[in-house]
């Protein structure tokens, strides 16, 4: 069964619990209204990343933010940790909030989540999409395979995960500044996003992590009829870049790239307003 039980209002944004079929409860933060923008974080992060959207563009649209399962201020479940129940929470999400005509966007792990809901659920209530800063088949050799793990490189995920359960702080205070441009963050954003990060509990975050990394959704992209911004950054330690936003442009029908020179994987906190018109492009592409 799913309810939206709400938690808060402040202003225009509200905060509230939507529970899942398996009963994992899903933090979702909503703000404005208008056509609904649906934005979803990546692997250990929260809907928190999203907030110069947030603020921004909810004089336009109904923003939407939910953390996924055991991420964020969403419930710190052991069980469920895979793309697909995360889509079916999406679902849960859209169904609970009665969503239409839906703008979803993925960044990085979110990504290939956007191209399992769009597989299961496909265009009914959802009507654009945004890829931002994502590969869509982590082990993928080839050179527009720009992830770290590109080639079948299972000696560097079992590194990965290692270091997320023997040393999750440290592993993440890295991950955080390779986000950014130039491999360096904001001492004030560090911390903020740090913090966010922690509250994904370490077994958690390799479980979700092991199940994105081993699928492949690159049959996927040619089955997206809806226009699709493919927005990436140009350098960091993490960012997929030109070379994957290309490959994945090119194989969507109605795809769209857009570079953001200034960026890592971050495009969305490092160049808000460029970043925010690309969306209010989108949207006006439906």
């Amino acid at each position: 069964m799913v309810d939206l039980r709400r938690l808060r209002m402040d202003g225009r944004v509200s905060l509230g619990l939507v529970q899942a079929e398996d009963g994992a409860l899903i933090m979702v933060e909503t703000a404005g209204a208008g056509r609904p923008l649906l934005l979803v974080h990546g692997w250990s992060m929260s809907r928190c990343f999203w907030r110069r959207q947030i603020e921004s563009l909810s004089d336009r649209f109904m923003v939407v933010a939910p953390d996924l399962r055991a991420h964020g201020d969403s419930s710190k479940v052991f069980f469920g940790l895979t793309l697909p129940r995360c889509a079916r929470d999406l679902q849960d999400v859209i169904e609970a909030l009665d969503l239409h005509g839906v703008v979803l966007a993925g960044w990085s792990l979110a990504g290939p989540l956007v191209l399992e809901h769009w597989q299961r659920y496909g265009g009914d209530r959802i009507q654009a999409l945004a890829l931002v800063e994502m590969t869509p088949a982590p082990l993928a050799a080839g050179t527009w395979n720009t992830h770290r793990l590109a080639g079948m490189n299972l000696d560097g995920l079992a590194d990965s995960l290692r270091a997320v359960q023997e040393n999750r702080r440290g592993h993440m205070k890295a991950f955080v500044h390779g986000m950014f441009h130039g491999g360096v963050a904001p001492e004030a954003d560090h911390a903020f996003m740090l913090t966010e990060a922690l509250k994904t509990p370490a077994l958690a975050a390799a479980s979700l992590y092991s199940d994105y990394v081993l699928r492949d959704y690159r049959d996927v992209l040619p089955t997206v009829t809806a226009p699709t911004l493919v927005a990436v950054g140009r350098e960091a330690p993490t960012c997929f870049g030109e070379a994957c936003g290309d490959y994945v442009a090119g194989k969507l029908p109605r795809g769209e790239l857009r570079i953001f020179k200034d960026s890592g994987h971050l495009p969305f906190w490092e160049e808000p307003a460029a970043f925010n018109q690309a969306l209010i492009d989108l949207s006006a592409r439906i």
